[in-house]
């Protein structure tokens, strides 16, 4: 007979295994502590669970629509400026100064072109009689970089001397701007607004055509001060003003001989020198020392570099850094080092200076430069070369690009010598070299020594083709100034040109156009320097241009 047991199993299966057999008891006598979990109340605990999952997608999901909707509707994409390829802005009845300078004025992540003008009259109606002024009085101006419009304009009394931009003079989100030396005054302008910071006379003793220099806050106000060097009547002498207020900081410190020129400089110790350009060749003095004579107590922040202070002169007392008497020009060389290297060139050759040990890197024969060198990457060993411009007679100039590691020769051309043609200047890519930028004439194919044409003629070079030059003809008579740049971050690469009369004397038309390097590739002519590989075509060149991507830094 069969069991009763075994017929209740096998007609309701589901039954024990859903319920645990719950009409029979356990073989032991004991209850099942695992069966009795899986029961009513572990069904419970899994609903619970359950219902806390669903609410859980449910807010996941709502919080997600929520970040989409305030990204798609509430918070706004930012939107790029719009600006024109090319444009020209006009002043009549004006003169011009060399001087050109690229900050945010409008705060629109585009930089914007800062430059001076000599005339009656501005471009926003500002006059200088109803000013007060003499007439022609100075206008220092900014115009957008997007379209070339007129963004603000500060008029001064004539004559201009010099004038630097982005420094720091005042405080909070408004203080960098340019200051201005200028009649018997100097004056400190916002390059946001115009507004005038702080103005003040010259120094008693001051009549310098240097420009000034940026040195550590030496009063503890927050703001960077500044250093002015100039002719006394007996000796140079230096002053520390306050950026913040142009206040006077101590007593004038006398540098016993005329100076040419002047650097700062700070070497691998955290030592800041003021470099000084005299007759008889490079020296520098420590600022903490200057700073010292002028005021005690507030150089306590500052150092001197015992290795440089061994090299002091017996003559001066200042530091000897390069004996010659035909030291031309003294440049900074940066490097992704702690301190830049120097770059000093004299009536017969071009040298670099570790800036740390000052000792030679490497010279190089050249005489007859007619300009201050330039810098660029022509190479991708990421060390800025050297640009230089050579007159070698017969009404030509050979331009050469050397090596800023060794001094060798990396790429060199002869041009016929055009009258007041800009010196070389160069933007970087993000190829790690540089897109240079020349001005002058190629021979023509009759050999020709004497220029073709009344314009200007511009060239781009890219290393990558080093046989073949982007030629532009440019109707421009009188370039006054020069600059290839960025104006925005990491694109945007142009070049801007001052023209306006030779005389500043006599009043003219003013233009400053701005042209968009990209832009003047398809109207460029490719010239050939050498043979060409094979393959290389002038749409390939020129489509390689148009894939650039332009960096502030290589």
């Amino acid at each position: 007979m069969p069991d009763p047991t075994d017929s209740t199993t096998e007609a309701q299966p589901l039954n024990e295994e859903e319920g645990g057999a719950q009409g029979l008891p356990h073989p032991s006598g004991k209850e099942d502590g695992c069966r009795k979990e899986d029961g009513w109340w572990g069904r419970l605990g899994l609903s619970h669970l359950s219902n806390w999952r669903t609410a859980c997608f449910f807010l996941s999901l709502f919080l997600c629509l929520i970040v989409v909707f305030a990204f798609s509707f509430i918070i706004p994409c930012p939107v790029r400026p719009v600006y024109l390829h090319m444009w020209n802005h006009t002043l009549p009845q004006a003169a011009t100064y060399d001087f050109l300078a690229v900050k945010d004025a409008n705060k629109d992540k585009v930089l914007d072109v800062l430059f001076v003008i000599k005339a009656p009259e501005g471009s926003l109606n500002i006059t200088c009689v109803n000013q007060s002024l003499p007439t022609p009085c100075v206008f220092m101006s900014a115009v957008a970089g997007t379209n070339g419009e007129p963004l603000w304009e500060r008029p001064l009394a004539p004559e201009l001397h010099w004038v630097q931009c982005g420094l720091s003079l005042g405080l909070g989100e408004e203080g960098k701007g340019c200051l201005l030396s200028h009649s018997n005054q100097l004056t400190a302008v916002s390059h946001h607004s115009g507004e005038i910071f702080w103005q003040r006379a010259h120094p008693p003793t001051y009549s310098s055509q240097l420009p000034v220099l940026t040195v550590p806050d030496l009063d503890k106000d927050g703001v960077d001060d500044l250093v002015l060097i100039g002719p006394g009547p007996a000796q140079a002498v230096l002053t520390i003003l306050s950026g913040k207020t142009g206040a006077g900081i101590g007593k004038e410190v006398g540098l016993e001989s005329e100076v040419l020129t002047h650097l700062l400089h700070t070497t691998a110790k955290g030592s800041p020198y003021i470099l000084l350009h005299k007759d008889s060749g490079l020296y520098g003095v420590a600022l903490q020392k200057i700073a010292a004579q002028a005021k005690p107590g507030c150089e306590k922040n500052l150092k001197k570099d015992e290795e440089w202070e061994k090299k002091t002169s017996s003559d001066t007392g200042q530091v000897l850094l390069y004996k010659s008497d035909k030291v031309q020009y003294v440049l900074s060389i940066a490097q992704k080092r702690k301190t830049s290297n120097l770059l000093v060139v004299t009536k017969d050759s071009v040298e670099v200076l570790n800036g740390d040990s000052l000792k030679s890197l490497w010279r190089t024969n050249a005489s007859r430069l007619l300009s201050e060198p330039s810098l660029g990457h022509f190479n991708k060993d990421s060390i800025p070369d050297v640009v230089i411009e050579e007159n070698i007679g017969d009404g030509t100039k050979q331009v050469v690009i050397l090596d800023g590691s060794t001094g060798g020769v990396l790429w060199e051309v002869n041009m016929l010598l055009r009258p007041n043609s800009p010196q070389p200047s160069a933007v970087n890519t993000l190829n790690s070299y540089s897109i240079f930028v020349l001005w002058g004439e190629m021979p023509s194919q009759t050999n020709s020594s004497s220029p073709a044409s009344k314009g200007h003629f511009s060239y781009m070079l890219n290393p990558e083709f080093s046989n073949v030059l982007l030629e532009k003809s440019n109707s421009i008579d009188q370039i006054i100034a020069f600059k290839a740049t960025l104006l925005e971050r990491g694109r945007h690469a142009c070049y801007i040109t001052l023209t306006g009369p030779a005389d500043q004397e006599r009043l003219g038309t003013v233009m400053i156009s701005k042209r968009k390097l990209k832009e003047e590739v398809p109207e460029s002519r490719v010239l050939r320097l050498g043979v060409s590989p094979e393959g290389e075509s002038d749409d390939e060149i020129r489509a390689a241009y148009n894939k650039l991507r332009f960096s502030k830094d290589v």
